[in-house]
């Protein structure tokens, strides 16, 4: 019994004893950055490799703490498959920029073990633990070039607004705690109607909320997005922005929903959930009107994208949850992609990244202008791309659920939201400029930019494949 547990959590040991192995490398070895890339490959490789092999597979291990199989699995393929895209391309990216080592690698696997305890975790306890490894890793790869001033000062404006964020989450816990007097999601949900007559357990779940609502970038706790996606490596931005938001999702979805079928009664968590996402999406689809520096713009558009996500949450149904969990795994590869095209335009380390940088990009490099074009209609939501199914799924599943209203709030974010998106398509195609800018790319980088376009077309022309797959899997 006690080595089938084990088995169960095998992509966490992969992963696990991954970091361990590369940090004795790294220390012992000279030249290590090179064995440490291949053996990070080959180690994410096995993990996606056995993530698919057991889903079906579904236990609670380590008394009712740690769940594997099914969605858990799901997002160990999500999170391993978008680190092993970054990692692929930013093997180049800080050779160019000087700054290759191995400790980069060590960080994400660190970050990467930190977001899968946080989608297997049923006990609030080791969500927190998983929380603060994958956001301490977080913090430092933000400013991983200290020799760049916008790196140390995104790290700086992470670490600072990270801490009260983890005060908050941790305070809730403890809140929590002392009312139900467990901190099992599994025993919290079940007693869930009961403990809202408590008015600290009202209070805890406020400040949880708080805090994952930071990690996950809503609005008004967004302040730290703009600023961190800006100044951190664009392969770093990357990362936070894909994997690091899957993590927080799936957090927040296991600790508000759990993973039972009971009948619950969120509609005070929903009333909440909802002026979240109200705020998120306007808020954010507005602002990014007005960015001219790409890494920017994606930093605001990733906030409203957390408030379309957001509806499906505050929907409460089966079919939110699906929505958003298919929303994540569309917007992992459209975000991939396109800050990894941001990241093959720099010239000099942070440089390059404005509007006027792509202008004529259709004349020079057709192939780049091609997939950065179909991104940003997929970002957009316009079909038949992978983003218009994510965000119809949670649009309906707030019509079922009688939220009507943020649909529609839904759809004129969408709408405004196009117009910076498409702006992009016409600097690129509709703007000529004589100077002839390089693109420095590499056929790791093509392969990555080459399979998120036809996830993102995948997931657009068959949606119901995955759908399915999750909906088979949630409770």
């Amino acid at each position: 019994m006690e080595q089938q547990t084990f088995l169960n959590i095998l992509p966490i040991l992969i992963v696990s004893t991954t970091t361990i192995a590369t940090i004795f490398v790294e220390a012992f070895y000279k030249r290590s950055d090179n064995l440490i890339y291949w053996l990070s490959i080959v180690s994410l490789i096995l993990t996606l490799i056995y993530s698919i092999l057991t889903i079906n597979v579904q236990n609670l291990n380590f008394s009712n703490t740690l769940h594997s199989g099914g969605i858990t699995n799901l997002f160990y393929f999500v999170l391993s498959l978008t680190s092993l895209l970054v990692i692929i391309s930013a093997r180049d990216y800080l050779l160019r920029a000087k700054y290759h080592h191995g400790e980069f690698y060590i960080l994400i696997f660190s970050s990467l073990l930190g977001m899968m305890l946080m989608a297997s975790s049923r006990d609030l306890i080791l969500t927190f633990l998983g929380l603060e490894l994958m956001s301490l890793s977080f913090y430092v790869l933000a400013g991983y070039n200290r020799k760049v001033l916008f790196n140390n000062e995104a790290s700086l404006k992470y670490f600072l607004l990270g801490a009260f964020a983890s005060g908050f989450l941790l305070y809730g816990i403890a809140l929590i705690y002392g009312s139900a007097q467990t901190t099992n999601i599994l025993l919290i949900v079940n007693e869930f109607n009961n403990l809202l007559l408590k008015p600290l357990f009202v209070l805890g779940l406020v400040l949880l909320l708080i805090g994952f609502s930071f990690k996950v970038a809503s609005v008004p706790f967004h302040m730290w997005v703009p600023d961190v996606y800006e100044g951190s490596p664009t392969v770093v931005s990357a990362l936070m922005s894909t994997a690091g938001k899957t993590a927080a999702f799936a957090a927040l979805i296991i600790s508000f929903y759990g993973s039972t079928t009971s009948q619950v009664n969120f509609e005070i968590v929903a009333k909440i959930i909802s002026y979240l996402a109200i705020a998120s999406m306007l808020i954010g689809s507005i602002t990014a009107i007005a960015q001219t520096n790409l890494k920017r713009m994606l930093a605001y558009s990733s906030i409203a994208h957390a408030g379309y996500m957001l509806i499906g949450i505050a929907s409460a149904n089966k079919l939110g949850m699906s929505g958003v969990i298919f929303y994540l795994i569309v917007y992992s590869f459209m975000n991939v992609a396109s800050f990894i095209l941001i990241s093959l335009m720099e010239n000099d380390f942070e440089k390059r990244i404005s509007l006027n940088d792509f202008i004529g990009l259709a004349n020079t490099h057709p192939w780049y202008a091609a997939i950065m074009a179909l991104m940003m209609f997929a970002l957009s939501g316009l079909p038949p791309f992978g983003g218009f199914f994510g965000k119809y799924y949670v649009f309906l599943a707030a019509i079922k659920a009688d939220l009507t209203y943020l649909a529609v709030i839904g759809v004129i974010s969408s709408v405004i939201s196009a117009y910076f998106y498409l702006r992009v398509v016409v600097y690129m195609y509709f703007r000529t400029n004589e100077e002839r800018k390089d693109i420095f790319h590499t056929s790791a980088d093509n392969f990555v930019l080459v399979l998120c376009t036809l996830f993102v077309l995948q997931l657009g022309i068959t949606p119901n494949l995955v759908l399915d797959l999750i909906t088979r899997f949630l409770p």
